[in-house]
């Protein structure tokens, strides 16, 4: 029975004018070769930096992946498959690995998974380059904020200064709510309740709008005069207002 297999053909948005068919024409001719069937073919036309929540036909292939739609994977080289970096491309592999799928370079056999000694061995490799990969990075990441710090550079978010207390101090000394000091001095109201609260101030309410009527007034209607309602209910208590019998 013929192998199952799926043909992966990427050009980047960046590389304008390249065909995606001068990778499928070979790709196809190697199968046709090598007596596999041809099941799925995935074309994309994305930079293969991006990672797979940004590159729905990759996403899709990992989800027939998952399936058993297919048995190879076959790509033109790994850069058209991800350019993400160390890690992130031997994610995918160990992802299609763990669907039962081998991967298959055309053009770099020695990148290829589908010899389950050769992708044992190659899997381990690239892991541990993947570590270095990502050890070099945290190194020079280090690095740099050591340097940056050397020049005299603040990191991370800046210190609440004993001038911006005193401003803070002043500005809530003359009454207004939180809220309108954290507006005024552009300072995050999470941080104005904060130290207010640690300079000992008590947080103040908003004025409320204004009471349109009170209970010894006597309401309107629509047309400025009192309804018959209204009027004997404002009379006083215990008066009579009906005829004597």
């Amino acid at each position: 029975m013929a192998i199952p297999v799926a043909i992966y053909a990427r050009v980047s948005t960046d590389d304008k004018g390249q065909d995606p068919e001068n990778q499928l024409r070979q790709l196809r001719a190697w199968c046709e070769r090598m007596s596999y069937l041809v099941v799925r073919e995935y074309v994309e036309h994305e930079n293969g930096g991006k990672g797979v929540e940004y590159r729905k036909v990759l996403a899709q292939l990992f989800d027939d992946a998952a399936r058993r739609e297919f048995d190879l994977l076959l790509v033109w080289s790994l850069d058209r498959f991800s350019r993400e970096g160390m890690a992130a491309t031997i994610g995918h592999l160990h992802r299609l690995n763990s669907h039962g799928v081998s991967f298959h370079s055309y053009t770099e056999e020695y990148l290829s998974t589908d010899n389950e000694l050769v992708r044992n061995i190659l899997l381990a490799v690239l892991a541990s380059l993947a570590k270095l990969e990502r050890e070099k990075i945290s190194q020079r990441t280090k690095a740099g904020l050591e340097r940056a710090r050397a020049n005299g550079k603040i990191l991370g978010r800046r210190r609440f200064s004993d001038g911006d207390r005193e401003k803070l101090r002043a500005a809530l000394d003359t009454g207004d709510t939180w809220h309108a000091v954290s507006v005024k001095l552009r300072i995050p109201y999470s941080t104005v309740k904060k130290h207010a609260r640690a300079l000992g101030y008590e947080p103040r309410q908003r004025l409320g709008k204004p009471k349109t009527a009170t209970s010894g007034q006597i309401k309107t209607n629509f047309s400025g005069l009192p309804s018959l309602y209204e009027v004997l209910a404002g009379l006083p208590t215990g008066q009579n207002t009906g005829p004597k019998t």
